[in-house]
């Protein structure tokens, strides 16, 4: 792909997002005189860990705010039913991009933060042995696709073990974006990954690779792929009752559909 990537337009401005780690019991006013704190009640640490999760990643110990990326949380889930498919029961990670927040938010960035933390921390809770991941990447406007800086992070604050036992990273609906994003971060990312990435135009196609009672669908994803499929067969419809297309155009054109 020739792409110009200073004219490259992303949603948001998560591109320059670089994580360095935040506290956020911190005190505002570092001048102020420290006053005793008082002792939790059991009611109130019980608050706190609802709220709050501690995760270490990278050796360095995070707190994720669990209030804030509560509406979020189903962006990540491990499969259907029952999450493993195959005879060594690889597991089966889902990622739904439809479930991101959108970057209208005032505190977007704080948002992703979190999200960041918690997606990572929850793939290595996830994944013992090998693993597949299904991006799913319909029904997602572009004000929620994630941006180049916070995929690339997520890469690379991946475990080396994790990294290593994915099998395969499949693309649900793979929009011109998100092709674009991947061709501009191959620098970034080693080729063996590269090889992993597989992209799928339909859920019909995915259950050519996986039993579908092993993952869940959202619904706005069922329903965007039956949306698509009734315009491509509105399209070939068309084109076929076109009396001014040869045999042998429509033979060609049947071939080119029926590659993989």
């Amino acid at each position: 792909i020739d792409i110009n990537v200073d004219e490259l337009d992303t949603p948001d401005e998560a591109d320059s997002f670089e994580y360095a780690g935040h506290d956020p019991t911190a005190n505002k006013d570092s001048g102020q005189e420290s006053e005793s704190i008082p002792e939790y009640t059991a009611e109130e640490e019980r608050e706190d860990n609802r709220l709050w999760r501690t995760v270490v990643i990278g050796e360095q110990e995070q707190r994720i705010d669990m209030k804030v990326i509560e509406p979020y949380r189903r962006v990540i889930s491990h499969g259907g039913d029952s999450g493993y498919y195959g005879d060594g029961l690889n597991a089966i990670i889902v990622f739904a991009a439809c479930f991101l927040p959108d970057s209208s938010r005032a505190d977007y960035h704080y948002v992703m933060e979190n999200l960041f933390l918690y997606v990572i921390s929850t793939l290595e809770l996830m994944v013992a042995e090998d693993y597949m991941i299904v991006y799913l990447n319909g029904a997602t406007p572009r004000r929620r696709m994630p941006g180049l800086g916070w995929m690339k992070k997520c890469y690379q604050m991946i475990d080396r073990r994790l990294r290593k036992n994915l099998k395969s990273f499949i693309i649900v609906h793979p929009s011109w974006f998100i092709r674009t994003i991947l061709a501009v971060t191959r620098p970034f990312i080693s080729s063996k990954f590269s090889s992993k990435i597989k992209y799928v135009n339909s859920l019909s196609e995915l259950s050519g690779l996986i039993p579908m009672d092993c993952i869940h669908i959202p619904e706005s994803i069922i329903k965007y792929d039956e949306e698509r499929s009734y315009k491509r067969s509105v399209r070939t419809s068309c084109l076929y009752n076109d009396p001014e297309m040869s045999s042998m155009e429509k033979d060609i054109d049947l071939k080119l559909k029926e590659k993989p």
